[in-house]
């Protein structure tokens, strides 16, 4: 197994309020896999891939990369960020070297690099440009070349087509599932976009609503590139949808039960 968790709890205190994100999440990915990650807004999914990537720590719980106990951020790790995070005061190739600088790497080596993983992400001759001067694609690409540029055996991503318009997405997408086909590398990604998980999954990980639990992983066999209109991809969003909408309306209920009990506490408190 690549990554490991057992029995993973996030708890966040801010007294007198207590807020339990995940509860005893334990699944694993393997070696090469591309695994997805949905649940319902707020479940906590961008958390735990913070986790795993060691930018953030369980309250409970143990978290493994290749049976190691993961505690803090691993080399062999690398993330994918929705908002791009890139620095604005550095250009392109400076951006996508960043990781190999911090390593120490040499000059030349890093800029080797960088202009391959560049050509590799369709931005040669966008090198020497500001981040600014970037559209919201092109910022993206720039981030998924950082992350494969200190050559990690784990790329996680965080809603990371999410902020780009659908046409730019939908190719990007294709553009992420051929580094994978041709690097092997094991992704995670978390997303709301049910259908890009299909697209992409070996396996989806379904979380429950909050706090956290592992719902369902859903093991997706149908080859590749797969198509929308598929009677089997129509029949694996059904299926999933289904899960998650049952979430969603347990979520709303167990939000009115606990305004009712509330209610009925003012209520007490009044008759007292």
């Amino acid at each position: 197994m690549h990554v490991e968790l057992s029995n993973v709890t996030k708890v966040y205190e801010d007294p007198p309020q207590i807020v339990t994100a995940l509860k005893d999440i334990s699944f694993h990915v393997n070696e090469g896999e591309f695994l997805c990650i949905v649940g319902p807004s707020g479940c906590g999914k961008s958390t735990l891939l913070r986790m795993i990537a060691g930018l953030d720590h369980p309250s409970s719980g143990q978290i493994r990369f290749r049976g190691d106990l993961l505690t803090a951020p691993h080399s062999k790790i690398s993330m994918v960020f929705q908002t791009f995070a890139l620095l604005p005061w550095r250009t392109v190739i400076q951006n996508v070297e960043f990781g190999l600088e911090v390593q120490g790497r040499p000059r030349k080596e890093r800029a080797e690099v960088a202009m391959d993983l560049l050509e590799m992400v369709g931005l040669k001759g966008s090198e020497n440009l500001f981040p600014k001067q970037l559209s919201g694609g092109m910022k993206q690409r720039v981030g998924i070349a950082r992350a494969l540029a200190i050559d990690p055996e784990v790329v996680l991503m965080d809603e990371a087509f999410s902020a780009i318009d659908e046409f730019t997405a939908e190719s990007l997408r294709a553009e992420v599932a051929e580094i994978h086909n041709e690097t092997r590398k094991t992704f995670l990604l978390v997303t709301h976009n049910l259908p890009e998980a299909i697209e992409l999954a070996d396996r989806i990980l379904v979380l429950s609503a909050r706090p956290a639990r592992v719902k369902s992983i859903v093991g997706i066999e149908m080859e590749r590139p797969r198509i929308q209109t598929d009677s089997e991809f129509v029949s694996i969003h059904r299926d999933i949808f289904a899960l998650l909408q049952a979430e969603l309306e347990n979520s709303i209920m167990r939000h009115r039960l606990s305004g009712l009990k509330e209610f009925k506490r003012l209520q007490d408190m009044e008759d007292r």
